[in-house]
């Protein structure tokens, strides 16, 4: 039992770790993009925020994985 809490653990930690740097990285290569192209910021800002809410929604998938 004490193995399972701890593959639980260590696997939501990596869910959460990828998560973050994927979204980190969306945010970071978005506001490359805008300061780019300005006028192209609406479509830009729309994309990231919907392949951020897809990420999340990933990461919670697998959280949810990690501690059943």
């Amino acid at each position: 039992m004490g193995t399972a809490i701890l593959g639980a653990g260590i696997g939501a930690g990596l869910v959460e770790l990828g998560a973050g740097l994927g979204i980190g990285r969306i945010g970071g290569s978005a506001t490359e993009a805008i300061a780019r192209q300005p006028e192209a910021s609406g479509k830009i800002q729309t994309a990231m925020i919907i392949s951020a809410a897809l990420i999340e929604g990933a990461a919670l998938f697998g959280l949810v994985i990690c501690f059943l």
